[in-house]
């Protein structure tokens, strides 16, 4: 990200001192997105040291999303219900929802929804993109906490920009005309801080201004047209037709096939179902 993105940012990112450390096992998981050779025994493992995060990833391991046929009652039966993959997401959504304090006024439950809608649908995105659709989940996850660093530290403007964005996909534009950066970015800079794969850093800054930002990043595309995607489903509207308002050149230029992935959206029940186990 250019000098010029990162002082726009600086105010915002100053704030991620306030943030309690990642935990260790977070830094951990997201080293092992280098890994091929990451086992579940390993996994389980790893998540068992942080006896608050265990307790939450067996809570979302039982939610109404994954509906094992039977209850999950250890990380080692989970890792076997769910596989590695799954249960890294789990574990590092617990992670991220465990990082943010509430804040007052801020509705922490439409937001939590949305952000786990966001990785659900970057998931089908970045396979038709041929990117990694665990870093996709990621990503999504991590997409909309810039606006959680923008509320700490300007909440009046933050909560009237929320006002103003009527229009699906409208957050960005009023958030660069009145805090002269965008949520995305401060996403970026706030990853570097944390030390993420630098593919996601790259995408979240992407994200802002996904036609424009040289060199074209897919997963920064994904990322942002599964915002839209959420968004539009959140509102009870249709997702295909948000996204032809909204990135039609963005669309075209990805070749992206509408009707596949209408198909392979999953479903939003249960793509939010977890929310309230991600939050208790």
């Amino acid at each position: 990200m250019n000098a010029v993105v990162t002082s726009r940012t600086d105010r915002f990112v100053q704030q991620a001192c306030a943030l309690p450390a990642m935990p260790e096992v977070a830094n951990k998981l997201l080293r092992s997105f280098d890994r091929d050779d990451l086992s579940l025994n390993e996994l389980a493992s790893l998540i068992g040291r942080d006896q608050t995060l265990s307790a939450r990833v067996l809570r979302l391991a039982n939610s109404a999303r994954y509906s094992p046929s039977r209850s999950v009652t250890s990380l080692n039966e989970a890792a076997m219900t769910l596989g590695t993959r799954t249960l890294r997401d789990l574990a590092l959504s617990a992670c991220m929802v465990g990082m943010f304090p509430s804040i007052p006024g801020f509705d922490r439950l439409a937001f939590w929804r949305t952000t786990l809608a966001t990785a659900a649908y970057a998931q089908p995105l970045a396979r038709f993109f041929e990117e990694d659709e665990d870093a996709a989940y990621l990503g999504g996850l991590m997409l909309r906490t810039g606006q959680l660093l923008m509320l700490m530290v300007d909440p009046d403007m933050t909560q009237r920009i929320g006002r103003l964005s009527l229009e699906i996909d409208s957050r960005i534009s009023f958030e660069n005309s009145l805090l002269g950066c965008s949520h995305p970015e401060i996403t970026a800079e706030l990853a570097r801080h944390w030390r993420f794969p630098n593919t996601l850093v790259t995408a979240f800054g992407a994200a802002s201004h996904p036609m424009e930002i040289r060199p074209f990043s897919r997963m920064g595309a994904a990322l942002r047209l599964a915002g839209v995607i959420a968004e539009a489903r959140e509102r009870e509207l249709d997702p295909i037709e948000a996204l032809q308002s909204t990135h039609p050149d963005l669309i075209q230029h990805l070749k992206l096939d509408l009707d596949w992935l209408l198909a392979h959206l999953p479903d939003h029940r249960l793509a939010v179902a977890s929310v309230d186990d991600l939050m208790h």
